[in-house]
């Protein structure tokens, strides 16, 4: 099964690299307006698949997406410190009105996978830009918040103890300033987080989830202050996606994607619990909040509505 990623920088590359390691696809085609850079990373990634899984690895143009059953776009200017994900917005716009139709014309049938910031605005952007070719809005998926739900699982696992693979627990709306972390939702290996808590005698008090939300909703800020950019995550993250579209998975994944309304404001983009496969986005989900979380899902979604009415004139 052929991948293709279109912007080979930090994101792409390890995406690239997540992929080999989890054995994931079995072609994997880099595409990026600087070529030598992305035969570079080619050339390095596929001197890895000898220590992992059988891929092939290669550098390409936009020609060689054909057959692509899942495309990456990862394409883009990276974010500054400082700066914040909807500040990117105009110079990230640029980019990928001509990098959707490219991929379009020589891989029509792929689902596309949005990574590059602001996720969700680009997410509506690249189904916007894709609407022209028929592509319909399940086939097109941001990362959204997928990290973001990571992150809070690993710091809550840690806080309790507990393998972050049993720990059930959403970022919803922007990945970015604005998410919610659903806390009255969360469950720990089936049990919900505050009987868990009565059974196991561990607090989880307000000084704790505000500890473990600023970790969440400020973890971008405190990697790019430290190293200019964050890669390990979302590039696992964006593994995480591809594996559960070419598998077929119906998987689970708070990722991002064209609705017709969500928590009260209308078509929009952010992140709510998706049921991902073969064709794309196969569900959406709900899940119970409470109202100061539902006040706050629907203040999130209105910062990305109002982003994309400006950006398209809408």
């Amino acid at each position: 099964m052929k991948i293709g990623i279109v912007g080979s920088g930090f994101v792409g590359a390890t995406a690239a690299y997540a992929l080999i390691m989890r054995g994931i696809g079995r072609e994997i085609v880099l595409v990026d307006l600087n070529a030598a850079r992305a035969q570079a990373e080619a050339d390095d990634l596929f001197h890895a698949v000898p220590f992992a899984h059988p891929l092939d690895v290669r550098a390409g143009d936009y020609p060689d997406l054909v057959g692509c059953r899942v495309v990456i776009l990862s394409a883009g200017v990276n974010q500054q410190p400082g700066e914040t994900r909807l500040q990117l917005l105009e110079r990230n716009a640029m980019v990928f009105r001509s990098v959707v139709p490219s991929v379009l014309q020589h891989a029509p049938e792929a689902v596309l996978l949005v990574a590059t910031n602001p996720v969700d605005v680009m997410t509506h952007l690249t189904a916007h830009y894709a609407a022209p070719f028929g592509v319909p809005g399940y086939r097109v998926i941001g990362s959204g918040t997928t990290l973001d739900t990571a992150r809070f699982r690993a710091l809550l696992g840690r806080h309790l103890g507990v393998d972050p693979q049993h720990i059930h627990a959403y970022v919803l709306g922007e990945h970015g300033d604005s998410e919610v972390l659903a806390w009255s939702a969360a469950m720990v290996g089936g049990i919900p987080l505050a009987e868990y808590c009565r059974e196991t005698g561990v607090t989880v008090d307000e000084a704790d989830r505000q500890r473990i939300d600023e970790g969440v909703r400020r973890a971008a800020y405190h990697i790019i202050a430290g190293k200019r950019a964050t890669y390990y995550g979302i590039g696992s993250a964006l593994a995480r996606i591809v594996q559960a579209i070419l598998g077929d998975q119906r998987a689970i994944l708070s990722v991002c994607t064209p609705l017709e309304e969500v928590a009260g404001v209308r078509d929009v983009t952010v992140s709510v619990p998706h049921l991902v496969g073969g064709r794309g986005i196969l569900g959406t989900l709900s899940l119970p909040l409470n109202a100061e979380e539902q006040a706050a899902l629907t203040r999130s979604a209105g910062i990305i509505r109002e982003a994309i009415a400006a950006l398209i004139n809408e």
